[in-house]
């Protein structure tokens, strides 16, 4: 029991340490300050890092159902 609790909490280490989440942190924090400083370089840098990250989330998630579609058709073809 103490293995899979272990390895839980890796688990949900590696998930806080994820280069979305960094990314998430680094677009916010750039956002902000330059909203604090009135910086329009700063502002549009963090804009423009959380655009490109849900433009990255949304393809990642249309790809894994479209394979899993891919997979649904071999395992039964005539559907």
């Amino acid at each position: 029991m103490d293995k899979d609790k272990e390895r839980q909490e890796i688990s949900l280490l590696g998930r806080f340490l994820s280069m979305e989440v960094l990314l998430v942190l680094m677009g916010a924090l750039s956002l902000v300050s330059g909203i604090l400083a009135a910086d329009w370089v700063r502002i549009a840098s963090g804009l423009a890092i959380i655009a490109a990250l849900l433009v990255y989330l949304m393809r990642r998630k249309r790809r894994s159902v479209t394979s899993s579609d891919l997979e649904a058709k071999k395992r039964n073809p005539d559907a």
